[in-house]
């Protein structure tokens, strides 16, 4: 499809769900994908997870698959276990907790847990397109605004926008921290990677505008692709900073079951002279391997060209005053009282984090 100066490359495959007994392979053209809805009651809001490669204890998903269609996301074999693939299903096949509101009110008011921070989203994205529609992401922070616990989102829709007035509600009853995830400098690659999540220079904005309403906003610079993305670390960086990011966290890429089929397959399309490089350069970072599933190593590599990378991420936040952080310290501090200190030239002072109150 093309657009101008622009390619749009939509993944249309979908690789059979191995715990399927039937799938169906097409003989003629495969049809394009159209955008399916399923509504269903939520069993619970707050799910809790033991990772410690995971930022948060305590995760908060209103969807299920994502309309960003990032052809690297790790979430994807998730939705086999709602009988969808893992590739055009995920994008287009959108399972939505209608209850969950009401759900996480209940579960807030019972008083059976303790305020802790809670993460939006863990495998999905929380301000996708259809959040527009549904408003459950803005429904669940008001539920945690008045309940008074503490929140981190990582997202890259500029629909969280819409939301100003909660999240700063939300930052001065309990806490709030935001990361906008912004893995490509160029807007035609995150096109093409990225092919239904808003261009990365609209990103950018969202930063600026989240910084000026007094939110604690970082960048993501997740997932770091090698090959491809790891020169751009710097520019991403400054970029974030002049928008008015405070700090920043980066994630190599990782490709999880069948996340790799849908991956490679992109890139063999998108950029097939680069396709056999960033493999490469991926078993490199991965010890030999594609993929690492081990907690404690999904979400970091090893050997000199990752450490060079991670020297350089932490080289340019050092030089642009932006706190430096893995993923899973990304919401370090969250929740914690504040400390009230005398607020003079020091960079140090932008990085205090507030607290329930």
């Amino acid at each position: 499809m093309r657009r101008g100066d622009d390619v749009a490359v939509r993944l249309v495959s979908n690789p059979p769900n191995p715990w399927r007994s039937d799938a169906v392979e097409w003989l003629e053209s495969i049809p394009a994908t159209e955008l399916r809805v399923f509504e269903q009651n939520a069993s619970s809001a707050l799910q809790a997870n033991d990772s410690p490669d995971v930022p948060f204890r305590l995760g908060l998903n209103p969807y299920r698959g994502c309309q960003h269609a990032c052809a690297y996301c790790y979430a994807r074999p998730t939705h086999e276990y709602l009988d969808f693939g893992a590739g055009t299903d995920f994008d287009s096949q959108l399972v939505v907790k209608v209850d969950l509101v009401e759900t996480l009110r209940r579960e807030l008011s019972s008083g059976r847990r303790k305020p802790e921070v809670v993460g939006l989203s863990g495998i999905t994205d929380c301000y996708q397109p259809i959040e527009a529609t549904y408003a459950l992401t803005r429904g669940c922070l008001e539920a945690l605004a008045d309940f008074r616990w503490p929140v981190g989102i990582i997202t890259k829709g500029v629909l969280i926008e819409r939301d100003l007035e909660v999240l700063t509600r939300l930052r001065d009853r309990a806490d709030l921290r935001v990361f906008v995830s912004i893995p490509f400098a160029r807007d035609d690659d995150s096109r093409r990677v990225e092919t239904g999540a808003p261009p990365s220079s609209r990103r950018f904005k969202t930063i600026e505008r989240l910084a000026e309403a007094g939110v604690d906003v970082g960048v993501a610079v997740s997932p770091v692709i090698p090959g491809w993305t790891d020169h751009e670390i710097p520019e991403l960086l400054e970029r974030a900073r002049m928008a008015g990011a405070s700090r920043a966290f980066m994630v190599l890429l990782r490709l999880p079951g069948v996340v790799l089929e849908v991956f490679e397959q992109r890139m063999r399309a998108i950029v097939p002279e680069r396709a056999d490089k960033i493999l490469s350069l991926l078993r490199g970072a991965r010890g030999g391997r594609l993929q690492d599933t081990r907690f404690g190593h999904r979400m970091r590599g090893e050997g000199p060209r990752f450490d060079m990378v991670e020297k350089l991420f932490r080289m340019h936040c050092r030089r642009l005053g932006l706190a430096a952080d893995s993923e899973p310290e990304a919401l370090d501090g969250l929740g914690r009282p504040r400390v009230e200190v005398e607020r003079g030239p020091s960079q140090g002072s932008l990085f205090d984090l507030g607290g329930a109150r």
